[in-house]
């Protein structure tokens, strides 16, 4: 009876080959660990998009022996991938040139301004500076203008789900889910832009050289002879569309209801709502795809946001890294230690996580601050202290959401490597003022994505019938109260007052250093 799903998950720091049940039990995994870029110029991430795939296969080669169930009982499968890291290929799907991370800082300035109606219509908007930045960002424009031949010589431009999925189906097709980046796509439509839009002005590109776009929980294609080869998948399993990593985690962790956010503590920390309707959770700025077809994600992130433990442990972390290896255990097991013996509030420590600038809010010019410093703080407060200023940063996240949305959101779920430290959980609940649940599984966003190849496949009826069955509380994390208290007068009474005190002296210091660059 094929009565299982495999779901893989292709991350920044690794991919992984999951089998769940209908349940939402994870029956079987196989993770391989990735390096998430090289860079041969400073600010550059690139990965070559055969290590991807090589990754995948070696992933999903590794996970039939150790799974229970045989592939005969697989239905099915689906793909979520990292968000906007873009390959180029030629008409044999081959790889043109290295992968374009999203991670990567490169800018092109100087682009055309916007003309015409539309230059017009966003001058008087005073939206000039973000078409610019979006003009900047854009990683099409910088090919098309550092590697014209390539450029040229492009059949298709895929994000890393494209590239994926035309490397186990054959077909450049990709899923509606998936498109988070700088293309000409329609977010408020969900298909590409209409011939007329701004966006083929701003990103200028044949409409040609874009895949076909499929919703969640359709049907991409089939697996093919070559792809079970490499694999190991069965040839001829249909392919469904899920989503990118971060939908595909917000209903893996039960967040279906408008009044339910999904805090997602990964390389980048996000604070997500699924909403059927379209709004703006930043004015301008628009919700990203659902993992659910005709719907969206809100999303007010944190960039580089739990990357900032990562940094932690290289910079101040050697004594828990040696002390791990040697006792064989997670390193995180002795930072959280290290947490637990530091008051609620670092005694005063706080930090506000603007480790990278941003469109809007955070503004370009944005750096990241730390504030209170005594002779009784210790490294030990700093980690606590970036922990709880990425909660701050989330709760601020909500608190913006709630205003768009015209609702509270009263239930939180968590999900990312942090949702694994009871110590962030307990420090969220507090900050929050409300229960942190962490979900019955840690594998949510390869979760989200069975879950849309059960929809696809028909073997649960609808999405609110699928997050039912699969998805459940794991553990409840209710604030204390004293811990709350002191938590909401530092946020409201520093916290939130500092990146307005703080923006003019930034603003200087850009002037001043060039760093970082507006």
């Amino acid at each position: 009876m094929r009565d299982h799903l495999l779901a893989i998950d292709n991350g920044t720091q690794s991919v992984r080959a999951l089998i769940f049940d209908l349940r939402g039990n994870l029956v079987a995994k196989s993770q391989v660990y990735l390096e998430p870029y090289f860079s041969t110029q400073p600010g550059w991430a690139e990965q070559n998009p055969d290590y991807y795939w090589d990754s995948l296969c070696q992933a999903c080669q590794e996970l039939w022996p150790k799974s229970p169930v045989p592939r005969e009982a697989i239905a099915g499968v689906a793909l979520t991938t990292q968000r906007s890291t873009v390959i180029n290929v030629d008409k044999e799907g081959k790889p043109l040139r290295p992968a374009i991370v999203w991670l990567d800082q490169r800018r092109t300035e100087g682009q055309p301004p916007l003309g015409g109606l539309w230059g017009l219509a966003f001058k008087l908007a005073r939206m000039t500076d973000t078409i610019a930045y979006i003009q900047a960002e854009a990683e099409a424009n910088w090919l098309r203008t550092h590697q014209h031949d390539i450029w040229a010589n492009t059949h298709k431009y895929l994000y890393l789900s494209g590239y994926l999925t035309y490397r186990l189906t054959g077909r450049f097709v990709d899923s509606v889910g998936c498109q988070v980046g700088f293309m000409p796509f329609d977010y408020k439509k969900l298909r590409w832009a209409s011939n007329w839009d701004w966006k083929w002005q701003v990103v200028p590109m044949a409409r040609e050289i874009l895949p076909d776009l499929a919703p969640p929980a359709t049907q991409l294609g089939e697996i093919s002879a070559a792809a079970s080869a490499a694999t190991g998948i069965p040839a001829g399993l249909p392919m469904i569309a899920a989503a990118a990593d971060k939908a595909c985690e917000v209903i893996g962790a039960g967040s279906l209801a408008p009044h339910v956010g999904c805090i997602s503590y990964g390389t980048t920390a996000t604070i997500t709502n699924t909403q059927r309707r379209y709004v703006e959770p930043i004015p301008l700025i628009p919700p990203f795809p659902s993992a659910v077809p005709n719907a969206y994600s809100l999303e007010v992130q944190i960039y580089r946001g739990f990357w900032m433990v990562s940094w932690f442990k290289k910079e101040f972390g050697q004594i828990e890294l040696q002390l791990a290896e040697a006792q064989g255990i997670p390193p995180e097991k002795l930072l959280d230690d290290l947490v637990a013996a530091v008051p609620p509030g670092a005694q005063g420590l706080v930090l506000q996580p603007y480790w990278s600038p941003g469109l809007k809010v955070p503004g370009p010019e944005a750096k990241g601050a730390v504030v209170g410093f005594g002779d009784i703080h210790t490294r030990a407060h700093l980690y606590r202290a970036i922990l709880e200023g990425l909660a701050y940063g989330l709760r601020e996240g909500k608190e913006r959401l709630e205003r768009r949305i015209g609702h509270a959101i009263t239930e939180l779920r968590v999900s990312g490597g942090g949702s694994q430290s009871d110590v962030v959980m307990q420090l969220s609940a507090d900050i929050f003022g409300l229960p942190a649940i962490r979900p019955h599984v840690y594998e949510t966003s390869g979760l989200g994505a069975a879950i849309d190849a059960a929809v696809g496949l028909k073997l649960h009826s609808d999405f609110d019938t699928a997050v039912r069955e699969m998805t459940r509380v794991g553990h409840i994390f209710d604030p204390n109260p004293q811990a709350r208290d002191l938590y909401d007068n530092l946020y409201r009474r520093v916290y939130l007052k500092l990146y307005d005190r703080l923006k003019p002296l930034y603003k200087e210091i850009r002037e001043i250093t060039g760093y970082p660059a507006g």
